[in-house]
């Protein structure tokens, strides 16, 4: 049977993979550089915006105050990546030692969240919904991602991040 939490991991470790891709790179690989971004970025957002508009809901109207947590914590490390970390990796030179960082850094946040999330929150998870439920979910996920819906709500958040880019002084936080 089908599984969001399956579905999420198989995201996760693609992540993970173009973030090591990522790391192995020179300062002189622009290109790649450039291509592996679009790539993570078009992996990354439409992933954790469903995650904020339905997996993280679904957690916390369920969750004990204890398991809560689990959610504002997920909730938090979502938006420092939106927020932060991505607009100033955007910012640097591709050929820098700022996005060369910059990306370190993003990796090692997308990684220690989905450690978290992998370890705790889907054992919350299953937990709390049955498989058909979570199966439900996962095929939600899947048309969610393939609507116009989807494609609109990662758009406007790939823009947001843009903007927010512009505004950073490369190489320098916020």
């Amino acid at each position: 049977m089908r599984s969001i939490l399956a579905t999420l991991r198989n995201e996760h470790d693609q992540l993970r993979a173009l973030f090591e891709q990522m790391n192995a790179t020179t300062d002189r690989a622009e290109k790649t550089r450039l291509e592996l971004l679009q790539k993570i970025e078009a992996a990354l957002v439409p992933h954790a915006k469903w995650e904020e508009l339905v997996f993280y809901p679904a957690l916390k109207s369920r969750a004990s105050h204890e398991q809560k947590l689990l959610w504002a914590t997920a909730m938090q490390e979502h938006r420092a990546v939106e927020q932060s970390v991505l607009p100033d990796l955007k910012a640097c030179e591709p050929t820098s030692r700022e996005f060369a960082g910059s990306a370190k850094v993003m990796g090692e946040l997308i990684d220690h969240h989905a450690k978290e999330e992998e370890r705790d929150i889907f054992a919350v998870m299953r937990e709390l919904f049955t498989a058909q439920e979570l199966a439900n979910m996962d095929e939600q996920y899947e048309e969610w991602k393939a609507s116009g819906m989807g494609e609109g709500v990662a758009l406007h958040a790939k823009i947001k991040t843009g903007i927010a880019s512009i505004f950073r002084s490369p190489g320098s936080p916020g």
